[in-house]
C-alpha cells in the first residue's frame, strides 16, 4: 500500500506516493490541506481500462519501462552484454521528511542500481527544486544513457508554450496545443543554446499573462539536455527533462554515482505572469541578490566601441566620458591580449599585449579606478585558436576526436577544460590576472558550439561542464568581490546552474531595441530584469543595421541591467547629455527595477508590447509601453494595468524620455494634458486603462504608477 507524503510552498502542495515502487507525484496544484493527502490520493485513483496490462504504471520521477510505462523511460542504460536494461525499483528505508524536503531512496538489487530523490518546495516559495542520484551497486559496470526526471500533469493543461531561436533572436516564444503524442527538444551544442532551450510553459486553453493554470519547467544545467511533453493514448500527461547524454558518455564503475541536474517546476493559477515572478523570486532568494547594497551597476562596455582597436589614450578618453555620462563599471573587451587584433588569434594566451599596452594594464585600469569606476574584463577561457602559443604549446589539449580533421568554429577550438593540465592553466592565468590588477567585472564568453567532443576517449560535454562549474567555482572562492557575467555569443548560455556563479547574463549579441522587444520578453519569463543585460547601442545597429532614436533605444534598455554600448566620443554633446539624463532617470528607478515584480501586459494589438515593475507593496509600478510596428488602427487600445492594489489610489503620469519624442497625433489623450497626469484606482487602472497617444512605429514612452496616500 502506498504511503503520501505532503509538502507545501506558498500557494502550492505536492503530493508523493512511495512505498510500492518507484516513487511518484500524485498532486501538484493549488495548496490543499494536510487532512485531504490519502483522500486526494484515492479520489485521483484511475481505473483499468479494457486491453491494458494489469497494473497500470505510474508517471513516476523516474519513469519505468521495466513496469510497463510506454512512455518515455526515465533511466536508460545496460551492463555489458545487454543485461539491467529495464530496472524496476522498490522503495529501501524510510524517506527523510523535513519542513521543506523530502529524500526518497530506491534500489533494485537485481538490476544492481539504487538511486536517492530529494525534492524541495520551501513554505514560502513556490517552486518545485529537485534530483536524483544514481548509484551502480554491483560488481559490474553499468554504461548509462539517460537520467531524467518527470513529473505528471493533468489533463486541463492541453497548451505548451516553449521557446526557440538563434544568434541575434533568442527566447523566441512558440505556443502549441498539446496533442496526443511527445514534443522532444534536444539540444546538443555542448551550451544551453540559442534554440533549444531548457524552458517550457503548460496550460490550460486560452492561459495568458494573468489568466489561466500554468505549470512551468526548467532544468538548470548548462550543457546538452532533452526535455519531453508527452500526451499518453490513456490520456496522461507528463514532461520530463534532464540531461542528454552521448554514447558511451557514462559508464559508472562499481560504487561509483552520478547526480542529474536541478529540475524546477512552478505552479500558478494566475497565469504566466504569476509562475514567472514565482522563478523570479526562487532566483533572487537562493542566490541572495540583489540586496539593497548590490543592485547592479552601469556599465561601458568597449565592443562596439573600439572592436580590436585597442589604443589606450583613445580607451582613456572613453573611460572620461562614460563617467561624465554616470556609468559605474567600464568593461574593456575583447582585444586586449597578444595576437588578437581580429578573431583568427590569441585565445589562450591570456596575457596583456605589451604591443597595444607598453606601460602594461594597469595604467588602464589605473586611469578608470581613479574615475570612480569599476574595471571590467573581457575572457574566453573555454576556448583556443590554432594560432596562439598555447595551441602551439598543446594541441593535444582541443575537445575534439584526435581521430579526425579539427572543426573550427569562428576560428576557434574548444579547450579541453576537463583535462587536468589545461584545467590548470587556465586557473593559474585567470587567477593571476585578477590578482595582479584591480579587476572587478569579468565578462565570461563562449562563442562556439561542441563539435565530437571527446576526453579521455569518450564523450565529453558532461565533464566539459563540471569542470566549468568547477572552475568558476574555484574563481569566485578565490576572488569572491569579482562579479561574472555568462555571455555566450549573446544568450547562449542562461540557466539557473550558471548562475551559481555569475550575476548577469548577457542577453544577446543584438543591441537593436525592436528585435530586443521579443528577444527580452522571452527572457523574462525565466529570469528577473537585474540578470538582464540590456545595452545602449549606437544610433546604427550592429547587427541589423536598423537605426532608431536614443529614446527607443534607451527605453529597452532601461529595464534590464542597464550598459551602454557605443562610442561615445563620436556622440554629440547633446547626446551624451541625454545619455547622462537616462542614466541619471535609470538609477532613480533601479531599486524597484532591480526588485520588484516583473509584470508583462497582454495585447490584442501585435503592434504593441508593455512590460513593467510592480514593488512588492504595489505602491509603485514603472511600465515601457512600446509601439513596435504600425497598428492596424489609428488610435492605439488603452492599456489595462496587472498586479496593482484595486483599493488603492494611482497617480499615474508619463516620463519624459531622453532624446527625440515619437508622438505624431494631433491630440494628446486629456490625461496627458494635466501636468500631474490622472488619479484613478488600481481596480479602475486594471479594467478600464489608460489611454495612451498616438506614437510613431519603433518609439516608446514610460508610464510611472504611484499611489496617492
Amino acid at each position: 500500500m502506498a504511503e503520501h507524503l505532503l509538502l507545501h510552498g506558498k500557494t502550492t502542495s505536492v503530493l508523493i506516493a512511495h512505498g510500492d515502487g518507484a516513487p511518484s507525484v500524485v498532486y501538484w496544484g493549488a495548496k490543499i490541506p494536510d487532512t485531504d493527502a490519502d483522500a486526494v490520493a484515492a479520489a485521483l485513483h484511475r481505473p483499468l481500462a479494457h486491453a491494458s496490462i494489469d497494473v497500470e504504471a505510474p508517471v513516476a520521477l523516474i519513469p519505468e519501462l521495466g513496469s510497463g510505462f510506454f512512455g518515455s523511460p526515465g533511466i536508460k542504460g545496460a551492463r555489458p552484454g545487454g543485461g539491467a536494461w529495464a530496472p524496476r525499483f522498490r522503495s529501501v528505508g524510510e524517506p527523510e521528511v523535513g519542513e521543506d524536503h523530502v529524500l526518497l531512496r530506491c534500489a533494485d538489487d537485481v538490476a544492481g542500481l539504487a538511486y536517492a530523490i530529494e525534492l524541495w518546495l520551501e513554505p514560502g516559495r513556490d517552486v518545485l527544486a529537485f534530483r536524483v542520484t544514481l548509484t551502480n551497486t554491483a560488481d559490474a559496470p553499468y554504461s548509462l544513457g539517460r537520467l531524467s526526471l518527470s513529473l505528471p500533469l493533468p489533463t486541463r493543461a492541453n497548451e505548451i508554450l516553449d521557446f526557440t531561436g538563434r544568434w541575434c533572436d533568442e527566447f523566441h516564444p512558440r505556443r502549441t496545443a498539446w496533442e496526443a503524442g511527445a514534443v522532444i527538444n534536444e539540444n546538443r551544442r555542448g551550451r544551453s543554446s540559442h534554440d533549444h532551450v531548457a524552458v517550457l510553459f503548460a496550460g490550460t486553453e486560452g492561459f495568458d499573462e494573468n489568466h489561466g493554470e500554468v505549470w512551468g519547467f526548467h532544468l538548470g544545467w548548462s550543457g546538452n539536455s532533452r526535455l519531453v511533453a508527452e500526451r499518453l493514448s490513456d490520456g496522461r500527461r507528463y514532461l520530463q527533462a534532464g540531461e542528454l547524454l552521448f554514447p558511451g558518455e557514462v559508464e559508472l564503475a562499481p560504487g561509483e554515482e552520478i547526480t542529474s541536474p536541478w529540475l524546477y517546476g512552478v505552479h500558478s493559477v494566475r497565469g504566466l505572469g504569476e509562475a514567472s515572478r514565482g522563478f523570479h523570486r526562487y532566483l533572487r532568494d537562493r542566490d541572495s541578490h540583489p540586496s539593497p547594497d548590490d543592485l547592479r551597476k552601469v556599465l561601458l562596455n568597449t565592443w562596439e566601441a573600439v572592436y580590436f582597436k585597442h589604443d589606450v589614450p583613445t580607451l582613456k578618453r572613453l573611460a572620461d566620458v562614460a563617467a561624465e555620462v554616470g556609468a559605474e563599471r567600464f568593461v574593456l573587451d575583447d582585444g586586449w591580449f597578444p595576437n588578437r587584433n581580429d578573431d583568427t588569434g590569441g585565445l589562450g594566451d591570456w596575457w596583456v599585449d605589451p604591443t597595444k599596452y607598453p606601460n602594461g594594464l594597469d595604467e588602464l585600469v589605473d586611469h578608470v579606478v581613479g574615475l570612480g569606476l569599476e574595471f571590467g574584463l573581457w575572457f574566453e577561457p573555454e576556448m583556443v585558436n590554432p594560432d596562439s602559443e598555447l595551441y602551439r604549446a598543446h594541441p593535444e589539449w582541443v575537445l575534439q576526436d584526435p581521430a579526425y580533421p579539427e572543426i573550427l568554429g569562428r576560428n576557434q577550438l574548444v579547450l579541453n577544460l576537463a583535462n587536468d593540465d589545461a584545467y590548470a592553466y587556465v586557473l593559474e592565468h585567470l587567477d593571476r590576472m585578477l590578482t595582479d590588477h584591480a579587476i572587478g567585472y569579468v565578462k565570461w564568453d563562449m562563442n562556439r558550439d561542441h563539435v565530437q567532443p571527446v576526453h579521455a576517449g569518450r564523450a565529453g560535454t558532461r565533464a566539459q561542464t563540471l569542470a566549468l562549474y568547477r572552475l568558476l567555482g574555484e574563481l569566485t572562492t578565490r576572488h569572491p568581490d569579482v562579479e561574472f557575467e555568462s555571455c555566450s555569443s549573446g544568450g547562449g548560455r542562461a540557466d539557473f546552474e550558471i548562475l551559481r556563479y555569475t550575476k548577469r547574463i548577457w542577453t544577446s549579441d543584438c543591441n537593436d531595441a525592436l528585435e530586443r522587444q521579443r528577444i527580452q520578453r522571452g527572457f523574462s519569463m525565466l529570469f528577473p530584469p537585474e540578470l538582464m543585460g540590456a545595452h545602449v547601442g549606437p544610433h546604427q545597429s550592429h547587427t541589423t543595421r536598423r537605426t532608431h532614436g536614443l529614446g527607443f533605444r534607451g527605453a529597452i534598455a532601461f529595464m534590464g541591467h542597464l550598459g551602454i554600448e557605443w562610442n561615445l566620443l563620436d556622440a554629440t554633446e547633446a547626446e551624451r547629455k541625454q545619455v547622462a539624463e537616462l542614466v541619471a532617470l535609470h538609477k532613480q528607478f533601479r531599486p524597484l527595477l532591480h526588485t520588484g515584480d516583473l509584470v508583462r501586459l497582454d495585447s490584442l494589438d501585435d503592434a504593441t508590447l508593455t512590460q513593467g515593475v510592480v514593488s512588492e507593496d504595489k505602491r509603485e509600478g514603472l511600465f515601457v509601453y512600446a509601439r513596435i510596428d504600425t497598428a492596424r488602427s489609428s488610435i492605439p487600445d488603452p492599456v489595462q494595468f496587472a498586479h496593482l492594489d484595486p483599493d488603492a489610489r494611482y497617480q499615474a503620469r508619463i516620463l519624459g524620455l531622453p532624446g527625440p519624442g515619437g508622438e505624431f497625433g494631433r491630440t494628446k489623450p486629456q490625461w496627458m494634458q494635466e501636468p500631474s497626469g490622472v488619479t484613478l484606482s488600481g481596480r479602475a487602472l486594471m479594467r478600464a486603462g489608460l489611454q495612451p497617444p498616438v506614437l510613431d512605429p519603433e518609439s516608446a514612452l514610460l508610464f510611472h504608477l504611484t499611489v496617492v496616500d
